[in-house]
Parts: C-alpha cells; sequence; structure tokens
C-alpha cells in the first residue's frame, strides 16, 4: 500500500503544480498536452456517435446506405417526424431541467458567461438529442453535436482534473476544432473554425492545443470510419477570369439568402420563444412531416443530395426550390430548438443555391464552359460565410474539400462578398449570435475581457504573504514580519476579512518600541496603515471573474483559495485591483 499512496501523493502535487503553471498565459507544453488528450477523447466519442447513428439509420430506412429518406414511402416520410418530434419533446420535458438551447449557440453563451463550463446533462441532451432528430429526418446537420460533444468533452474533462478556467477555455476550443476536424475530415477547418467562431484568440498558446486536437481527433476518425472524403468533389475550376463577375453575383446573393436565414430563424424563435417545449417540437416534426412529403432530399443531413449536385445533377429549377425549402425547414427546426447542427444544412443550401445558378449560367452563356458543379462548392463556402460570418473557416473548409487551390481565389472573393453583403448590407449578426438573443439570452464579447479570461488568478496572485488573527502580542507581530511578507491577511473567527501592508505593521512596531509603549495587544484592524478589504476567489477563476467580483462587490482586494479537503479551504494568494490591471497592461 505504501508505494501506491506515494504514487498518488506524487500524483496530486504534480496536478496540483499543473494547475497553478496553467493560469499562466504561455502554459504551451500542458496545454498542448490537454489538447492532444482531448482531441482523443473527443474523436472516440465522435466516432461513436456517427457510427451509432448511421447503423441505426441503415437499419430503419429502406434502400443502402444512412440518410436514405428519399426511399421512404409518403406515409413514413410523415411519420419518421412526427414521432421523433414526440420522443424528442419527451426527452426534454423529463431530463433538460429548462436546458433547450444547445449546439454552438450554447457553447458560445457557456464561454461569454460561464468560462466554458459545460455539463453532463447537456452532454447527454446533446448525444441523444441530436440522434433522435437525425433519424427521424428533422433538417439538422450532425456536425452541430460533433461541436458540442468536443466542446463538452474538453470542458469535463478540465472540471474533473479542476484546472484554471483559463485552461478549460482552451479545451474548450480543442473540442470544437475536434468536432469539426471529424466531421468532415477537415483538420484545418476545425482550427480556424475554433479560433474565428468559439476563442476569439490566435495567441500561439491557443493555436498550438487546438492544432493537436484537430489532427488526434481526425487521425482516430480516419481509423475506424476510414479517410474517404465526405463529398465526392470531381476536378473544378474557373474556366476564365470572365467568370469573375459571375463570382461575385453568387456572393452578393448567397450573402442575402443567409441573411434571409438569420432573419427567418430570429423571427420564429422570437414568436415560438415561451411555447412549451412540446409545443415546439410537435410544430417542427409537422413542419418536417409536409416539407419532407413534398421534397424528402430536405430531411435529414442531405449530403446525398449535396454529392449529387456537386457532380451535376438536377435541374437549375429543383435546386433552387430545394435550397428555399431546406432553408425554410432548417429556420424552423433551428428556432424550435430541435438539437442539431446548422454548418451541414448551410453547406446544403449553398450548394443547391449555387448549384441552380450555375446550371442557369451555362443555360445563359453556353460560350463560357461553365461547371454548375464549381458554383455549387462556392455557394457552400458563400453560405457558411454569409449566415454563420465564419469566412476564414469557410475559406478553409473548401480547400480542404476540394484538394484544389484553384479554388482558393474565387472562394475568398466569394465568401468575403457574401459576409459583407450579410453582415454590413443587412446588418446581420452570425446565426448562432442571432439565436441566442432571440431565445433572450446576452451575448457580449469585449477585447479586455477576453485578454482578461486569457489568465488565471493564479499566475498573477501574491502569494508573498502571512495569515494572522486580528490580535497578536508584539512578539506574534514581530514573528509575522520574520519571512518579510508584503501582506498581512487578516481573520476574524475562522473567515479573512481584510490585508494589512506588511510595512505598515513594522513601522508601528518601530514607533511603539521608540515611544516605550506599555506592551499591549495589537489590533491589526485599528493600527495605522493601509488596509484592503478581501472577498474570496476560487483558485480555477480568470482575472475577468475576478474584475467582476471586485466590481459587483465594490471590494478592493482578493484572496484566493481552494478546497483541497472536506471542509478545509487552503489560501494560496492575494489579489488586488492593482495587480489585474497591471496583468492586462
Amino acid at each position: 500500500m505504501k508505494p501506491l499512496h506515494a504514487i498518488r501523493h506524487w500524483f496530486a502535487g504534480r496536478l496540483e503544480a499543473t494547475r497553478l503553471h496553467l493560469a499562466r498565459p504561455d502554459a504551451l507544453l500542458q496545454l498542448a498536452i490537454f489538447g492532444l488528450l482531448t482531441g482523443v477523447l473527443a474523436g472516440v466519442i465522435i466516432v461513436f456517435f456517427r457510427y451509432s447513428v448511421e447503423h441505426l439509420q441503415e437499419w430503419l430506412l429502406p434502400g443502402k446506405g444512412p440518410d436514405n429518406f428519399e426511399a421512404l414511402s409518403l406515409s413514413g416520410r410523415i411519420l419518421f417526424p412526427l414521432l421523433g418530434a414526440l420522443l424528442l419533446a419527451l426527452m426534454f420535458r423529463g431530463f433538460s431541467k429548462g436546458l433547450w438551447v444547445l449546439g454552438v449557440a450554447r457553447v458560445l453563451e457557456r464561454m461569454a458567461y460561464h468560462q466554458g463550463r459545460l455539463t453532463g446533462r447537456g452532454f447527454l441532451l446533446q448525444f441523444f438529442g441530436v440522434a433522435i432528430a437525425l433519424v427521424s429526418g428533422h433538417s439538422v446537420g450532425r456536425e452541430g453535436a460533433h461541436i458540442f460533444l468536443g466542446a463538452s468533452t474538453g470542458s469535463l474533462l478540465g472540471q474533473k482534473l479542476e484546472l484554471p478556467n483559463n485552461a478549460i477555455r482552451t479545451l474548450v476550443g480543442c473540442g470544437t476544432a475536434a468536432g469539426i476536424a471529424a466531421s468532415f475530415n477537415t483538420p484545418l477547418a476545425g482550427v480556424i473554425f475554433s479560433l474565428e467562431v468559439i476563442l476569439l484568440d490566435y495567441q500561439l498558446a491557443s493555436f498550438i492545443p487546438v492544432i493537436l486536437a484537430a489532427v488526434s481527433a481526425t487521425v482516430i476518425s480516419n481509423a475506424v470510419l476510414g479517410d474517404a472524403a465526405v463529398f465526392s468533389v470531381p476536378p473544378l475550376r474557373l474556366g476564365s477570369l470572365a467568370e469573375i463577375p459571375l463570382v461575385v453575383a453568387l456572393g452578393l446573393l448567397a450573402g442575402s439568402l443567409g441573411a434571409g436565414f438569420i432573419q427567418m430563424v430570429q423571427a420564429i424563435a422570437s414568436r415560438g420563444r415561451n411555447w412549451p417545449i412540446e409545443a415546439q417540437m410537435a410544430a417542427a416534426g409537422a413542419a418536417v412531416a409536409l416539407l419532407g412529403a413534398a421534397a424528402p432530399q430536405v430531411m435529414g443531413i442531405g449530403y446525398d443530395t449535396i454529392n449529387a449536385t456537386l457532380l451535376g445533377g438536377y435541374t437549375a429549377g429543383f435546386l433552387l426550390l430545394l435550397s428555399v425549402v431546406k432553408l425554410l425547414a432548417t429556420s424552423i427546426c433551428s428556432a424550435l430548438n430541435v438539437p442539431g447542427g446548422m454548418i451541414g444544412p448551410a453547406f446544403f443550401i449553398g450548394a443547391t443555391l449555387g448549384g441552380g445558378f450555375g446550371h442557369l449560367l451555362d443555360l445563359w452563356f453556353p460560350q463560357l464552359g461553365l461547371q454548375p458543379g464549381f458554383y455549387a462548392m462556392l455557394g457552400m463556402g458563400a453560405l457558411m460565410a454569409g449566415s454563420l460570418q465564419a469566412p476564414l473557416a469557410a475559406l478553409t473548409a473548401l480547400l480542404e474539400l476540394t484538394d484544389n487551390p484553384q479554388i482558393i481565389m474565387p472562394g475568398m472573393l466569394v465568401v468575403v462578398i457574401s459576409g459583407l453583403t450579410a453582415s454590413e448590407l443587412f446588418r446581420k449578426k452570425s446565426l448562432f449570435i442571432t439565436m441566442l438573443e432571440a431565445k433572450g439570452l446576452d451575448y457580449e464579447q469585449s477585447p479586455v475581457m477576453t485578454a482578461l479570461r486569457r489568465v488565471g488568478v493564479a499566475s498573477v496572485m501574491d502569494r508573498n504573504f502571512v495569515q494572522s488573527r486580528r490580535e497578536v502580542s508584539r512578539e506574534e507581530a514581530a514573528a509575522l514580519l520574520q519571512s518579510k511578507p508584503r501582506w498581512i491577511l487578516v481573520t476574524e473567527g475562522k473567515e479573512p476579512v481584510a490585508i494589512l501592508a506588511a510595512v505598515d505593521l513594522a513601522a508601528w512596531l518601530e514607533r511603539a518600541e521608540a515611544s516605550a509603549e506599555p506592551e499591549t495587544a495589537v489590533d491589526l484592524m485599528k493600527i495605522p496603515g493601509r488596509r484592503l478589504q478581501v472577498a474570496p476567489i476560487h483558485l480555477r477563476e480568470t482575472l475577468q471573474e475576478a474584475l467582476e467580483k471586485l466590481e459587483k462587490r465594490g471590494g478592493e482586494a482578493l484572496y484566493v483559495r481552494r478546497m483541497t479537503a472536506p471542509g478545509f479551504w487552503r489560501i494560496y494568494g492575494i489579489l488586488t485591483r492593482e495587480q489585474i490591471e497591471s496583468a492586462y497592461r
């Protein structure tokens, strides 16, 4: 037993040292190790999720392959969404405890106001909720589930190990990148999406762990599911510079449709916000049943339809009709809290819009020899950029999905124009933020808060302090100064109430000795000196949380602590407002 106890003691000591080091914004090596671990765990979970959903679809749906809702009979296309809506309503009513908003929007909200601390309940709701939604044909994507599951994996890992919140935020970004990478076999797009949308941080200490997470999740996914591309992309190219105005027109069209997508989600979500969850799921199920009965291609993820579009299938009119119907179905499902992602549907809408546009151009300008599949691929990136406000991730996805550098120049043009059209011309925020605001959840980011969130209190706190009760003898007071502390933490009962500058106690003792005052107890709360009222803050918290706590309580300083045993709080250091401001500067 002694060797085992020694190992546990050594591990606890190393973990404690790691926690303190991870509070620093430059703890690159430790964050890289945890990022790699997050990617592996997230990859395993995402592979299991995909395996479960796809095999369940193959078992329930007729024909070969998953997501084959076109092979269902008319009654099946109506029944599947309605049964799925019933199961979702029962699951949310019995288990969610009011947790309706999931997916990327939930991750953003937890990052903005809860330091990325996701819950096991949300993890289970997302896993089983999205599985039910996909199997029953609701118009959502799987990548939202992958992002949330990956982010939750990183968050729960960090919480289990009691890592500081700034490290947990980075692990959420690692899980997000792992989710995107495992969804589309696009590790670089996963990295860019995580940094551009979730972390909003391009520091080296964030970049390296996120890259490792994306790569490790991709390796896991490829090892189990194969490394075949998600979409069947033929050789695509820009025929000539004469097509540039047509690419610009597609960007304007995609940005306008993306803005319409956002507006529709906002309108439906605002009206249905106060509906009971049963009514929301029933309305979504009925809408998908009706739309799917007429156009089964819009049910489920729809990757098979995207593949056919990229290969030049379908007519222009049918593709444009599918883009409108898919937009309507996805808007209803997303706005009414059906769990799932919006990147896949954005790809579907963009591909059908671009494909239909390309077919029309080919009819109008046959001399140019246009490729409708080329415009379908550009439409995918353009709609992602316009609706999700993630132009870098959209461009990177185009490059990785096509494995063709010739897509870069027209891709850059179309995603920029689409993004500007949606954000500047129509004044729309991203679809994720719009959903949060429509549900009554605020979202705010500022450069100052972003900088403070990167730093844990443990890396800035002053450890040069001693702790003392309020009244001490002169000998005890002199003993307090032997280690030359900067602060004296004064306690009444068992609770710290203030800090006293140690130099002020030393000055008072010198004056007392010089004036030969009679020996009396020294009241550390009454002698002249600089005293600051204190409040507690946990060792895991960030400088942003410290600043908010000081402003909320009107306090002057904080003492940093962590419970190391039941009922026993260890105090690690002192944190003043000046230290927070100095760390930011």
